[in-house]
């Protein structure tokens, strides 16, 4: 029971990081907490549902256009509302509330086109478990966890390893010192939130795969929040560990507590670690910002 649940926690921990790590890296970018990040992880998860049952692609090509269909809305939310914003010179508090607002827009869209009703993807994917000695764990959960883990260490080779990685780090520390050394730092920003947008909506496949896809399912970004700061805003490794410790906690809780419970104890660890230890179990600076 006990390595059941554990490995439940970490697949779900996973797709957490996925929409934590998008947080994390706009956040290094630009001070502000993107609120409208969980909404990109639904559309991403709309568009593919679509695909699938009303267009009648395979389920693959149908993923692929949702994790681009996501990276391109994330892409449209930086260049016509939050560039806007930064060269009008406004304070950060403006683009999270320019976020709030698209956060509330997108639901609302997504209620009127969708409806409410909770939607199912057809089965895709087998729902059975496998056994592994005394472990049962379900096929859907191993499948999301392998995938998970394959995207983030796609992702922590590009921003280690590559000169678009090195480009955002550059900017993390100091836009204007990146612009001075010929770093483009528009089209920096830009790509990065192409990137947490096709993070966020490979996110939100493989949750409307295991749950159900719906107009508030972006509300999960609030968990991913949560992640971010018990890892450390701004850093990515961060945000991976403290998405699979927050995936792991709630899971734990909910098999032997509560599920109603995990909601109280995921937002009293967040209280805690601001009290605490706001700046994260990472405690980054602003040069190691991403």
């Amino acid at each position: 029971m006990f390595l059941q649940q554990l490995v439940t926690g970490i697949s779900v921990g996973g797709v957490y990081a996925l929409i934590a790590t998008g947080y994390a890296l706009v956040y290094s970018l630009l001070d502000f907490s993107n609120w409208a990040h969980g909404e990109v992880a639904m559309l991403g998860a709309y568009v593919a549902f679509m695909c699938v049952t009303s267009v009648k692609l395979p389920f693959p090509v149908a993923a692929i256009l949702g994790v681009a269909g996501a990276g391109l809305i994330s892409f449209l939310n930086e260049r016509i509302a939050y560039r806007r914003i930064r060269n009008n010179g406004s304070p950060n508090m403006f683009l999270m509330i320019a976020a709030m607002g698209l956060s509330t827009t997108y639901q609302n869209a997504a209620t009127l086109l969708f409806g409410a009703k909770f939607k199912m993807y057809p089965a895709i994917l087998p729902v059975s478990s496998i056994q592994i000695g005394n472990l049962y764990i379900g096929v859907l959960d191993l499948i999301s966890l392998v995938i998970t883990t394959v995207v983030l260490i796609i992702l922590m080779y590009m921003i280690e390893k590559t000169k678009f990685g090195l480009n955002v780090r550059a900017v993390a520390c100091s836009s204007s010192t990146a612009s001075l050394l010929g770093v483009k730092v528009d089209k920096c920003i830009a790509m990065v939130f192409v990137l947490a947008g096709a993070l966020a909506g490979c996110a939100g496949i493989l949750l409307g795969l295991k749950y159900n896809v719906y107009p508030t399912m972006g509300n999960v970004g609030v968990k991913a929040f949560i992640a971010s700061v018990l890892g450390g805003l701004g850093s990515v490794p961060g945000a991976i560990v403290g998405a699979v410790v927050l995936g792991v906690i709630e899971t734990f809780a909910s098999g032997y507590l509560s599920s109603g419970l995990k909601d109280l104890i995921s937002f009293t660890l967040l209280i805690i670690i601001l009290l605490v230890k706001p700046s994260g179990l990472f405690g980054i600076d602003v040069q190691d910002k991403a």
